[in-house]
């Protein structure tokens, strides 16, 4: 348990200091996942998973980026 208290603590000191990383990786997450759209067909493409990923990456980066 001390663990994971240490590594929150150490996260949230990193993430204070930069507080648009998270949106921005969700939205590189998001332009990625539009690459993929365009090039390579498969199951892949129709899944849609980093635009997923991206999205909710962004949404807790922006709500973090409040809260710290």
């Amino acid at each position: 348990m001390q663990a994971f208290s240490r590594f929150l603590d150490r996260a949230s000191e990193f993430l204070a200091a930069r507080k648009g990383l998270l949106p921005i990786l969700g939205i590189l997450l998001i332009l990625l996942n539009f690459i993929i759209r365009l090039t390579i067909p498969g199951w892949f493409q129709d899944s849609d998973f980093f635009l997923h990923l991206g999205l909710v990456l962004a949404i807790l980066g922006f709500l973090l980026a409040q809260a710290l």
